[in-house]
């Protein structure tokens, strides 16, 4: 006989377990499910989480609530009389507001707020300003520009 046809295939070629056919088998009795319990009675399952009764992790921690907008937008926000400490009738930027430390990053639009007052003309340019901020600035000499 040739060397391939001893071995009808690669890889280890073990017999199905049977279980219940006596104790001469090595799975006879308890047919390899232990003693009582719930996990030796047929149908005996436990769904994922289960604790054997205790409150499961799932139900003690506090749940998470509510909705959470994944397409929400979020904007570094700017009051008016923050606006106050650049030179009169100079350019406000997103870049220039990072630089002066009015806004905490770049990777945000801006907008700019109406609380409080301008004292002199600015040119704005922004991302979005709220109505009574836009009213403000162009009642002190300024322009406003929406990019």
């Amino acid at each position: 006989m040739r060397q391939d046809e001893l071995r009808p295939s690669i890889g280890a070629r073990h017999k199905r377990k049977r279980v219940g056919r006596g104790n001469g088998s090595g799975h006879g009795t308890y047919s390899g499910r232990g003693c009582k319990g719930q996990k030796s009675r047929s149908g005996g399952k436990v769904r994922l989480g289960f604790e054997g009764g205790q409150l499961p992790l799932i139900k003690r921690l506090p749940g998470k609530r509510g909705f959470i907008n994944a397409f929400k937008k979020e904007y570094s926000i700017v009051n008016v009389d923050k606006l106050n400490i650049f030179p009169p009738s100079s350019e406000v930027t997103k870049e220039k507001l990072f630089e002066a430390g009015l806004i905490g990053s770049l990777k945000h639009p801006v907008k700019i707020l109406g609380t409080g007052d301008v004292h002199h003309s600015l040119f704005v340019k922004t991302d979005k300003l709220s109505a009574t901020a836009r009213k403000k600035i162009l009642s002190a000499g300024g322009e406003v520009k929406e990019i």
